[in-house]
């Protein structure tokens, strides 16, 4: 039967099928790092972790993330791949999955987010994809040069699962694999868009959806995000310079000189601290994900000197997890950075300023700044504020404040997706 199918039918079912498997098993690997966090931890960790007793703490995130790097070390293939790295091993031979690396990269995905480490589990889920639609590739004789639209569909597919956001899916996809045009060319088309629609709206009426909200633009949300701007930028600096200066330094030094045992040094040191950070504060641990959401849905207060805290620790831990090996994506760690950034934000405002905002406008703001412009993925950075908020006062500043910061940033420092520079020759 489907040797009788042409091409374009061949991909078709690899889509339709290859959708429906990648949703299972992200389904069942977002549920499976959910299970051992609460196993781990011995409950809800943000509820547990400050009952526990402290040696516990370093115990669990230190023993988990030399397991992952005694996984990594035998089967190479399981260690974190962005959607770029495994379309170019496959078309260069470089990179071959099997079934055992497919399950063992989603135990240490699990093991790693679960253990406590600041990383998430889209990343992941975006390889996982892509790993599982190579093998609908194989088993259905697609032509070789379509591989990029298979790994594109399981990425896609991936991302659409974990965020169930089925359009920020599709334009990671296309972002990640139409880099090269849309890292030259996309962020004058995001600009010009949002700043065209600023001046229009006053003037002219949208088609409007009754039922949908968000749809009322207020000036003062552009205009915060251009107070907003430098803050967000200092803090991306200092977050770059951790990681591709001091950290990457340190690695090098320890690399230098202790050459034999090199490989493990960053897992015991990201496992005590990662211990004590959570030993301080669990929000400052984990991906992120339950601190977005508690910020952009105004549902927990943070007090100024708490948020300062606790915006240092996650970088900390970011950094620290991603040196570590840790096997996770740092797309919702970076977006919680901003997120509280943000919020820290809204909130100097109301004190500061003749006018009020809501913090939980610019939680969301500089959840997508601060993703989109560290990954590289502005357009993504601007779907996601769509899908997550509906709102235009997210959406406009954060497409706005996503480009100028990226060309601020680029003054001094190249970001890298996914990876610290720490395998690059000097």
């Amino acid at each position: 039967m489907v040797g009788k199918l042409n091409w374009s039918g061949r991909l078709l079912l690899l889509a339709g099928v290859g959708g429906i498997t990648i949703g299972v098993v992200i389904t069942l690997y977002a549920l499976l790092t959910h299970l051992l966090s609460y196993l781990l931890y011995l409950g809800d960790p943000l509820e547990t972790i400050p009952k526990l007793p402290w040696w516990y703490l370093y115990l669990v995130p230190t023993l988990s993330i030399i397991l992952v790097n005694l996984i990594i070390q035998k089967y190479p293939s399981t260690r974190e791949y962005g959607v770029r790295e495994i379309a170019e091993g496959i078309e260069n031979n470089r990179l071959q999955f099997g079934v055992k690396e497919l399950l063992l990269k989603i135990l240490n995905s699990a093991l790693s987010i679960a253990s406590g480490f600041a990383i998430g589990n889209e990343g992941p889920s975006s390889a996982i994809g892509a790993m599982i639609a190579q093998k609908f590739h194989a088993l259905l004789k697609l032509p070789r040069q379509l591989v990029k639209v298979t790994l594109g569909i399981g990425a896609s597919g991936g991302i659409a699962s974990i965020f169930v956001s089925p359009v920020t899916g599709i334009t990671f996809a296309l972002e990640s694999l139409t880099y090269i045009f849309l890292h030259n060319y996309g962020v004058y088309l995001i600009l010009g868009s949002a700043t065209a629609f600023a001046i229009a709206s006053i003037f002219l009426e949208p088609l409007i959806f009754n039922y949908s909200i968000g749809k009322f633009f207020q000036y003062k949300y552009l205009t915060g995000t251009f107070l907003f701007i430098p803050i967000i930028t200092a803090t991306i600096y200092f977050y770059l310079f951790l990681r591709d200066t001091l950290f990457y330094r340190l690695n090098l030094f320890f690399k230098s000189r202790f050459p034999r045992l090199h490989f493990w040094i960053f897992p015991v040191i990201g496992g005590l601290t990662i211990g004590t950070i959570l030993l301080l504060t669990p929000y400052a641990g984990f991906s992120g994900h339950e601190v977005v959401k508690m910020l952009i849905n105004d549902s927990s207060h943070f007090p100024l000197w708490l948020l300062g805290v606790v915006i240092f620790l996650r970088i900390l831990a970011t950094i620290t997890s991603l040196y570590a090996n840790g096997v996770g994506g740092v797309f919702v760690p970076l977006m919680s950075i901003g997120a509280l950034v943000g919020y820290g934000f809204g909130e100097l405002v109301n004190l500061t300023m003749p006018f009020s905002v809501e913090p939980f406008y610019f939680a969301g703001i500089g959840a997508g700044i601060f993703m989109g412009v560290i990954m590289r993925l502005p357009l993504t950075a601007v779907v996601l504020a769509l899908e997550t908020t509906y709102d235009y006062n997210v959406i406009v500043p954060t497409g706005v404040g996503v480009v100028l910061v990226s060309y601020l940033v680029s003054f001094y420092f190249t970001p890298q997706t996914l990876y610290p520079r720490r395998f690059r020759s000097r």
